[in-house]
């Protein structure tokens, strides 16, 4: 016999989960699943639509990261049309982009986080909340506020709009960045600066508290993946994609490498490398992973941060309760990133855009979102409609290694004989590090897993399909 308990509602993520743990008769866990439990259709209710609309199409995806699916859809846009788009918008493109890196991180790390890291966490969950930091610890709260802003204003003085822009377009983006907006957004990078170096010091003097989580969060070997460029310098925009001591491979040969496996208890499809094959080959992207791929950042202060990271650390670290830590790593290395582009006097030169229709049949554009990498791949008719599309999100990237970390921290802090709500918090929060966008993850490439079970009255399982 096994009995059941059921996180219904993981908190502070974006996107609706849920986590299943399986407790055998001495009341010790037994197994785990994390269900995400939404599914949405864009590959399939995109079919038959202009390539060029799937910039604004794809950016309802999801409010948080909207600029990141913009940018992997123009980038396969752009590759549908065989264009080389002019230098500035190159350059203007990745500011939005560092701008969505800023404000994400800031959000993940000081909103959705920082409860359980600043009042702890087995503290009072009517205060583990944000509104619990600012009252406990109002001087961090104003500084993630502000930070954040910093980030979205970024996005807005670029596009005109801080959610959804339409700014950016196949070729390019629409519009050249007015001098103006260049000049406001250096006034006000130092501030930002300050913020992002007292946070790094922060943490930096409060993580070592946490050894029990360091050790169980996830603390195990996988892949890691992360884009960098010829120099090994970490990329978000562009570069190859790094499977560390693997491969390197460019954008259009990801099918090569990364394959998708459908698992009946989440709609969320686990890509696996190939090579290693399904449940094997699991690797894990975004923050943590692309700082154990790629060789340094590639800006002074950043590659300062990540010498004493490693050093602390190691070469490649492995408890995904990192990623906090490394998540402030790259806010200091996008406000560098910030700073260098804006100085480039080329970011005000006004041909921003290349014209051309469909060249190719089909286009991949890959990128690192906040969260890591970001995959849109379009198969058009010669008409330029879309004929096939796939999404392969970080969230899906890092399934396979959520379940396991989820079952890890489980196995170490849940004890069914006396439940504490500390435990299942801690259970959440493995998967908060992970900062998962689960509106984004699910898609319909393959088949969509199913399952339907007929229960009695008293619960008894009379029936069940499974697809």
């Amino acid at each position: 016999m096994t009995k059941k308990l059921t996180i219904h509602h993981v908190t502070r993520i974006e996107g609706h989960a849920k986590i299943s743990i399986y407790l055998n008769e001495e009341g010790k866990v037994a197994r785990t699943h994390l269900h995400v439990t939404q599914v949405r259709g864009f590959e399939k209710f995109t079919e038959g639509r202009p390539y060029y609309e799937m910039p604004s199409i794809t950016a309802r995806i999801c409010g948080i990261c909207p600029v990141s699916h913009l940018l992997a859809s123009v980038k396969a846009c752009d590759a549908i049309m065989a264009v080389r788009i002019p230098e500035t918008a190159v350059k203007l493109r990745e500011l939005l982009h560092f701008g969505q890196f800023v404000q994400s991180h800031a959000l993940s790390f000081f909103h959705l986080s920082s409860p359980d890291l600043l009042l702890g966490f087995d503290s009072d969950p009517a205060q583990r909340n944000v509104l619990g930091v600012l009252a406990q610890h109002p001087d961090i709260a104003k500084d993630g506020i502000a930070l954040r802003k910093f980030g979205q204003q970024i996005i807005e003085r670029l596009a005109k709009e801080r959610i959804h822009p339409s700014w950016t377009v196949p070729g390019g983006v629409n519009a050249p960045l007015a001098a103006e907006a260049r000049d406001r957004i250096l006034l006000e990078l130092p501030e930002a600066k300050a913020i992002a170096r007292r946070a790094i010091a922060l943490w930096k003097s409060t993580v070592d508290s946490f050894p029990e989580e360091i050790a169980s969060f996830g603390n195990t070997p996988t892949m890691y993946a992360g884009m960098v460029d010829a120099k090994g310098n970490l990329q978000i925009y562009d570069g190859c994609l790094r499977f560390l001591d693997a491969v390197e491979l460019p954008s259009n040969s990801y099918a090569d490498y990364i394959g998708e496996a459908s698992i009946p208890t989440s709609y969320l499809k686990a890509p696996y490398y190939k090579p290693l094959g399904f449940p094997n080959g699991v690797y894990r992207v975004g923050p943590l992973a692309r700082l154990n791929a790629c060789d340094q950042c590639g800006t002074p202060e950043a590659d300062i941060e990540l010498a004493e990271f490693r050093q602390r650390y190691g070469r490649i670290v492995h408890s995904a309760f990192h990623y906090h830590y490394a998540r402030l790593i790259e806010i200091i290395y996008a406000l560098e990133r910030i700073e260098m582009l804006l100085a480039d006097p080329s970011i005000l030169e006004t041909h921003v855009r290349a014209i051309a229709g469909v060249n190719a049949l089909e286009g991949v554009g890959m990128i690192e979102a906040p969260r890591g990498t970001l995959i849109h791949h379009y198969k058009v008719s010669e008409q330029g409609a879309i004929t096939w599309a796939n999404l392969i999100v970080a969230t899906g990237h890092n399934n396979l290694a959520m379940n396991r970390s989820v079952e890890q921290v489980a196995m170490r802090f849940v004890d069914g004989n006396r439940l504490q709500e500390g435990m299942l918090n801690r259970v959440q929060a493995v998967v908060r590090a992970y900062d998962p966008c689960l509106s984004c993850s699910t898609h319909a490439l393959g088949q969509v897993p199913l399952q339907i079970e007929l229960l009695a009255a008293d619960g008894t399982l009379l029936d069940q399909i499974h697809n």
